[in-house]
């Protein structure tokens, strides 16, 4: 069962028009990650990958990480779209936050600008914003999408939603 999408308001977009497969796109928008008082992301260099059904996920370049406080886990999954992710801690506030980003070293030849670019979930993080507003975590832990104001759904992740 495909949901009912969300009213769309002045200045927004429904995840129900992003198309499937996914498609990556720049936005020069600012993306912030700041967790125990340190800045893990500043910058405006994101691409942004959109999907059906799902918040955009933001993919940052490793230039404008806080790449010391990244280490390698040894977590990995497959996207039948970008391929094999590989996961990253965080190592910030009192205790490392485990397999909390995902990159892509090789990504399929269509995503071939993700390679290197890591994509963190919010929902751990003190403050994630995109042009200075907070964001909401996609529900249900699983997918890492980043909610806005400018962005309606439903939302894949919550209860019910598996099968869309």
């Amino acid at each position: 069962m495909i949901p009912t999408p969300d009213p769309i308001g002045p200045g927004q977009e429904s995840v129900w028009d992003y198309p499937r497969p996914p498609r990556l796109e720049p936005i020069g928008r600012r993306i912030r990650i700041v967790h125990a008082g340190l800045v893990l992301v500043d910058t405006v260099r994101a691409l942004r990958l959109l999907e059906t059904s799902h918040p955009p996920s933001y993919y940052l370049p490793p230039a404008d990480i806080a790449m010391a406080l990244l280490r390698p886990n040894n977590a990995s999954s497959f996207c039948e779209w970008k391929g094999r992710a590989v996961y990253w801690d965080v190592l910030a506030g009192p205790r490392p936050l485990l397999a909390i980003g995902w990159s892509y070293p090789r990504p399929s030849p269509d995503f071939a600008a993700l390679k290197d670019h890591i994509a963190f979930y919010a929902a751990p993080f003190d403050v994630c914003t995109v042009a200075d507003e907070p964001v909401t975590p996609q529900p249900g832990g699983f997918y890492g999408g980043w909610i806005t104001q400018d962005v309606v759904g439903p939302f894949k992740g919550g209860p019910g939603s598996q099968f869309w």
